[in-house]
């Protein structure tokens, strides 16, 4: 039987320097940090023209961290504006054809160099995204260190892809639950469903109870 972070999770027993990482501390996290206003990734905002104007108007994209940006599912079916991005890699967090999904897969892509990859995960608390942050944080961890860029997006880029680019800089980047979160909220206004912190914050203790163990 394969076993799981959250099996492994049972085999660190030591109690974590300054207590465990909880779903209530991610959400004071999130009503505490304001994001900051931010130009549109890839558009000059200086250009004072009525057509570059209004090809803004469809785009929801912010750049959350170096080279990877979350958006919204209108923004990702743009295969233009993803190249004019450098887009190199595009995971879909919400991949499916039923309401609150975006429909597209690997052959939406297949005229252009971007990657696909897509997870079928449904934006409520009980559902279980964690069975993915390892596969997710590869993936975007491929995108970046071979000087690509990744576009997470879910339906409208604030829960399931905020989740996708947490767990990637909790795994790949040795970030604390707290400081991704603060950072990604001060660039977009995300908000992961209260389900999702608490996976988060499971994923936390995890890898500290990880760091202590290696240190041993």
């Amino acid at each position: 039987m394969r076993r799981t972070w959250r099996d492994n999770d049972r085999d660190f027993k030591q109690p974590l320097p300054g207590g465990e990482t909880t779903e209530a501390e991610l959400i004071c996290v999130l009503y505490e940090t304001k994001t900051e206003f931010k130009p549109l990734p890839g558009f000059d905002p200086n250009i004072d023209d009525l057509q570059y104007f209004r090809a803004q108007q469809r785009i929801d994209c912010d750049e959350v961290y170096p080279g990877i940006f979350i958006g919204n599912g209108e923004t990702a079916k743009n295969k233009k504006y993803l190249e004019m991005l450098g887009v190199t890699h595009l995971l879909n967090a919400a991949e499916g054809k039923r309401y609150g999904f975006v429909n597209t897969d690997s052959n939406y892509y297949a005229d252009t160099a971007i990657k696909y990859y897509g997870i079928p995960v449904t934006d409520l608390p009980t559902a279980d995204i964690s069975k993915y942050f390892y596969t997710v944080a590869d993936f975007i961890h491929e995108a970046i260190s071979t000087g690509g860029k990744a576009f997470v997006h879910c339906m409208q880029g604030v829960s399931r892809s905020a989740t996708c680019v947490l767990a990637y800089l909790m795994i790949r980047k040795n970030m604390l639950a707290v400081n991704a979160l603060r950072m990604i909220r001060e660039n977009r206004d995300v908000h992961p469903n209260n389900g999702f912190l608490q996976q988060l914050a499971q994923l936390d203790n995890h890898l500290r109870r990880q760091q202590l163990q290696s240190c041993c």
